[in-house]
């Protein structure tokens, strides 16, 4: 064996290392790694399953709902970008806002979805040119007009009035069987399949199928695994009829009806069911009054294995009302009303707008019709107008280029009717879609999604694995490489415990990580959900780990972190709270015989709210009413138990 251009010494012992290595590890030696790794090699990332593949190592981070120029509503409230400064800008590079301001993010993100509004789609960027369809109809012309002067939010109102009344000027149709709505739709393909760069950046074809029950929110943003060979069979499904509907029942026809036409593969997420006014969830009826039967619960799980649990129009998770005894349940909460605000919301309502209480309902749906049409993962996207895909509290370009930073953005009215007023200030900055990965592919992502090995943040970038089994003990994650147990001894965020072991309880194994530049962790909570045998359902939120030496009080609550932030400064001092949290946690009140989700939430010291940023920034008040800091939280996909 030869070493060529190495000093003799160094051969010599590089020889000696060579010997060493072809000779057999000692029997003594070989069991010390069988013990350590349970593996047959010394590395413990040598072989690594999840069915017939690799197991996913990748933590993506994405935007499944993000709005440009194509969406009416986008364009009407000022946005004059387009689809490829969206991905341009999520892919890393600096944009110039529809406002005029330089914006970048503080890291690209992974993948992108935008998902135009299907209703109407390419109208605005139409109207704005001035193109001659539009302008030979009096009414196009008068919108174009006023536009031009400077009316654009005037319009805009008008506009999502005539919409959401059925009462859309004739020849202004950007209906399905129109050319100017096939070449809006091409376009979206088109430019995700020129920003699609598989191993480096994701950009997926998708859009916003926008239901609104007399303005009760439905929507659903539809993401498609395909390429354009097969998302351009089929224009995108619409609300209006005769060629759409509101109905999700016929969204989900037509998906199947894509599927086996193309051979291709599509999903749907809802999201703001805080806005639905109760009917995102039912339980016995939709809103129409037709009964659940057997078909919607196998479709809707069929079909949305994703809820988006946050975004800018208020957090989804729970909701103080449905949850009092869980004090983190007030956050970003929207609850005035309905999206436009149109009719009050009631406490009646609330059940059938939060994730926790639809996995909840999932339970008692399965006893009646057999499937849990709930059984939904969790991920946060921004629902942005501006084309820009900012979730992060220092870098929040608002819901739509109205709401761009500027002095006065905090104090307008949001949203206001006689019912009720939504101010500037309560926008939210949130959120972020994580998934894990096997790389960074449209099928890879779309696959990670549909078994829901996904997770909500709030904007934050932490690193999060959670794991459920029978069997797991602190020396799994002491390891520092959880994820090796995680995926041998049982199963990730997303899935079903397996069959029952031994163990009296289950354990799950959950494991976070700051964000690099983001504040330090305050705790891991795990919330149970269960059904138990007189048919009620239940929850319970565990404070499992947590930094520091608190100790929970008589009432078993934590004490609070502590809050360094420095309102007039728009800062704070990462000294409370730790960079890294992790346990293994067996329920103390598992019953064999009732079925029971699990998910992990994830809560951060209190860092400044871009409300408060503002502040600094422009050197005007904070808001009445405005917090001043906010704790970034992330929400795993649950782990379901069947008995």
């Amino acid at each position: 064996m030869r070493f060529p251009f190495v000093a003799p010494a160094i051969a010599v012992a590089l020889v000696s290392l060579a010997a060493q290595a072809q000779m057999p590890a000692p029997p003594d030696a070989r069991k010390m790694l069988a013990d350590d790794y349970e593996g047959t090699s010394y590395s413990p990332y040598a072989a690594r399953e999840l069915g017939d593949g690799e197991s996913p190592s990748r933590l993506l981070w994405g935007d499944t709902h993000l709005h440009t120029a194509m969406s009416m509503d986008a364009g009407a409230f000022g946005n004059r970008l387009g689809i490829a400064e969206a991905y341009r800008f999520a892919r890393g590079e600096e944009i110039v806002s529809s406002t005029g301001m330089p914006a970048r993010l503080s890291r690209p993100l992974d993948f992108l979805v935008v998902a135009d509004h299907s209703d109407n789609m390419g109208f605005f960027p139409d109207l704005f040119a001035g193109k001659p369809n539009i302008l030979s109809v009096p009414k196009g012309k008068e919108w174009y007009d006023r536009v031009q002067a400077g009316e654009g939010v005037e319009v805009a109102l008008e506009l999502i009035g005539l919409f959401s009344q059925g009462q859309w000027p004739k020849g202004l149709e950007y209906t399905p069987d129109t050319a100017a709505y096939k070449s809006a739709w091409q376009e979206t393909i088109d430019t995700a399949e020129e920003y699609n760069d598989p191993g480096d950046f994701t950009a997926f074809i998708g859009f916003e199928w926008t239901s609104l029950i007399q303005g009760n929110n439905m929507h659903r943003v539809v993401i498609y695994r395909d390429d354009a060979s097969k998302a351009s069979q089929l224009v995108a499904y619409t609300t209006l009829p005769p060629l759409g509907s509101p109905n999700p029942r016929d969204l989900w026809k037509w998906m199947t009806a894509y599927e086996k036409k193309t051979g291709g593969d599509v999903l749907a997420i809802a999201h703001n069911g805080n806005l639905s006014n109760g009917i995102m969830f039912p339980l016995e009826a939709q809103w129409d009054g037709t009964a659940l039967d057997e078909t919607y619960v196998t479709q809707r799980r069929r079909w949305e294995p994703l809820y988006e649990s946050t975004q800018i129009k208020g957090d989804g998770e729970t909701h103080p009302f449905l949850s009092p005894n869980d004090e983190f349940a007030d956050y970003e909460t929207w609850d005035i009303g309905n999206l436009d605000v149109s009719e009050s919301k009631t406490d009646a309502m609330l059940a059938g707008e939060y994730a926790r209480e639809a996995l909840k309902r999932g339970f008692l749906l399965e006893e009646r019709l057999g499937t849990n049409p709930y059984k939904f993962g969790q991920i946060g996207s921004t629902d942005s107008h501006t084309s820009l895909a900012t979730a992060q509290e220092d870098n929040f370009f608002g819901k739509h280029s109205g709401a761009e930073p500027n002095p006065e953005r905090m104090t307008h009215a949001f949203m206001e009717t006689e019912k009720g007023r939504i101010m500037g200030w309560q926008q939210v900055a949130s959120g972020l879609a994580a998934v894990w990965a096997t790389e960074n592919t449209r099928e890879a992502i779309f696959d990670a999604m549909e078994r829901r090995e996904t997770y909500a943040t709030t904007g934050s970038r932490m690193a999060l694995r959670f794991f459920g089994g029978w069997g797991f003990t602190p020396k799994d994650l002491d390891s520092r490489t959880p994820a090796l147990a995680g995926y041998k001894k049982g199963v990730p965020m997303g899935g079903d415990l397996p069959a029952r072991g031994g163990a009296k309880a289950p354990s799950f194994m959950v494991y976070a990580l700051r964000d690099p530049i983001g504040g330090n962790l305050d705790r891991i909570q795990i919330v149970k959900g269960w059904l138990d045998s007189a048919g009620k359902t239940h929850e319970k939120v565990h404070d499992v780990v947590w930094s520091g030496d608190r100790k929970p009080g008589r009432d078993g609550k934590l004490p609070p972190v502590g809050n360094t932030v420095d309102a007039a400064r728009a800062s704070y001092a990462n000294t409370l709270g730790a960079s890294e949290l992790g346990t293994v946690w067996n329920d103390p009140d598992f019953d064999p015989s009732q079925k029971a989700f699990y998910y992990a939430r994830v809560i951060e010291i209190p860092t400044p709210r871009w409300s408060t940023y503002d502040a600094y920034r422009f050197g005007i008040p904070i808001p009445q009413g405005a917090p001043t800091s906010t704790q970034e939280r992330a929400y795993t996909s649950p782990i379901w138990y069947t008995p």
